[in-house]
């Protein structure tokens, strides 16, 4: 389809200085192939589609590394300076402890109980205090050799994490990025009718004008006549220089509505070739500048409503918006239940402390699972799942509000289909009078029983009846259109 209108395009180009003429479908196709607004649309159904599959990712592992390094202008020692370490023993409860040969202190009985003296002289509890304990052996710990070269620190790893469940917040998401690419696909869609609409609006609009045109034109051709004549009667006497003057006013007039619908028929042509994309200075022509008479389709008012219930953009977009606001309920609900993610990981260090502290890269495997409940945040959860909830009710709301403006907008739209087939049928009626009249009014006027202001009137009578029928063919046709947008048929022509 793109292809051919492609095609179609060029030969357009080709052709523009000869005066193409298109029908109304090749108008649509123009509008359809080269509007913006629908490229933007396109964009976005891109865009949306994306961020579905980005969602859709959120399913699936995660995987990720990271490495670092870090200068450090100390190193890092475990003693601010050699120790002497006492030697004691193991008691037999396990504890540490000593015997009287390890220890220098003197020794006193009090309550038949041996206790050590301090280097004073005085009793005291080596449990309560150790630091009066004068030990005769010490182990001799060199701050040197706890003293760990940090100035430079290298780690990397790699690992992933895996969600298992966090209460189903990523399938809510991935509902809400499906149904956004949904709203995006109906966006153009109801872009694209719109188009239409507004191409068949300046299309018609346009053939009514070019009719109103042709209709001044043969005004003015009758008008031109009837001055000669009058003419030729002053010449013979029958006739006063009055009535030439009202012929002269009428055809001043008649001049004037032509040219003010030669005006309207370009700036109409001009605002269709807008629409479509067209050079605004082309000459191109219309299919249906012979306006027909058909009368326009009128549907069962029942079928419409039931059919609209389910077409029109506005009900499938407010559904749509229905379907989100759920997901969003049942994503602020989701905040009330536990996560639950696994993850694994293998980490590498320099310096490392696997084996003592060595400036070696060694590293490790880790792997676990870790869960988060929630317990109590003062209500900002339940507070959070109820504004989810009426805005979930708003949307269906709002649906019901445009489930019955919708019954209302078709019923009308019927109504006016009627009124405009009625119309047209009245104007079909009055054409044949009007031609009627103004043929015996001209026999009239060359038998001299009618004066010239009557046939002017029998003139203006049948140029009033005449527009009324272009009026009456055109709101028909977009009478059709309406209803057809008012039940959502679609009005894109199919080849």
């Amino acid at each position: 389809m793109k292809k051919s209108i492609s095609v179609l395009l060029c030969l357009t180009l080709a052709l523009n200085a000869f005066g193409q003429t298109y029908t109304l479908k090749e108008y649509e196709d123009f509008a359809l192939q080269n509007s913006k607004s629908l490229k933007v649309s396109q964009e976005r159904i891109t865009a949306a589609e994306n961020l579905r599959k980005a969602a859709f990712t959120q399913f699936l592992p995660s995987f990720q590394a990271v490495g670092s390094y870090m200068w450090n202008q100390k190193n890092i020692s475990l003693l601010s300076e050699d120790a002497l370490l006492p030697v004691g023993t193991k008691m037999a409860d396990g504890s540490f402890g000593f015997t009287a040969d390890q220890i220098s202190n003197n020794w006193t009985i009090i309550d038949g109980q041996p206790v050590p003296l301090d280097a004073e002289g005085v009793p005291f509890n080596p449990k309560t205090n150790p630091e009066k304990i004068l030990w005769k052996q010490y182990a001799y710990l060199p701050k040197s050799e706890l003293t760990y070269d940090v100035h430079n620190v290298f780690a990397a790893g790699i690992g992933f994490t895996q969600p298992i469940y966090l209460g189903g917040k990523i399938r809510e998401l991935y509902k809400m990025a499906q149904t956004a690419e949904q709203m995006a696909e109906l966006e153009i869609d109801n872009n694209r009718e719109e188009l239409v609409i507004s191409v068949d609006q300046a299309y018609w609009t346009t053939v009514s004008l070019i009719n109103k045109k042709k209709l001044a034109e043969k005004y003015v051709e009758l008008l031109t006549k009837l001055e000669k004549n009058v003419q030729a009667s002053i010449d013979e006497g029958v006739a006063t220089k009055g009535d030439l003057l009202n012929v002269k006013v009428k055809l001043n007039e008649a001049n004037l509505a032509l040219t003010r619908a030669t005006d309207g028929v370009v700036l109409s042509k001009m605002s269709l070739f807008r629409v479509c994309g067209l050079d605004l200075d082309g000459d191109f022509g219309l299919a249906d500048e012979d306006i027909s008479q058909t009368s326009a389709q009128e549907l069962d008012p029942a079928f419409n409503r039931a059919q609209a219930i389910d077409n029109r953009f506005e009900i499938r977009e407010l559904e749509n918006m229905g379907k989100i606001s759920h997901s969003q309920v049942n994503i602020a609900r989701s905040r009330f239940l536990p996560n639950i993610v696994a993850s694994a990981n293998y980490l590498t260090t320099n310096p490392n402390t696997f084996n003592g502290f060595e400036n070696k890269f060694k590293g490790m495997f880790s792997a676990g699972v870790a869960v988060t409940i929630p317990i109590f945040h003062f209500g900002d959860r339940i507070h959070t799942l109820k504004a989810a909830q009426s805005e979930e009710r708003i949307i269906q709301h709002r649906i019901d509000e445009a489930k019955e403006l919708i019954n209302l907008q078709v019923t009308q739209a019927n109504f006016k289909v009627r009124e405009a087939n009625k119309k047209l049928e009245a104007a079909q009626s009055n054409i044949s009078a009007a031609d009627e009249n103004l043929r015996l009014a001209e026999l009239s006027y060359k038998e001299g029983l009618i004066s010239v202001t009557d046939l002017l009137a029998a003139q203006t009578a049948w140029i009033s009846a005449n527009s009324d029928k272009i009026d009456a063919g055109i709101d028909a046709r977009l009478c059709e259109l309406y209803l057809r947008k008012a039940v959502g048929i679609s009005n894109i022509k199919k080849d």
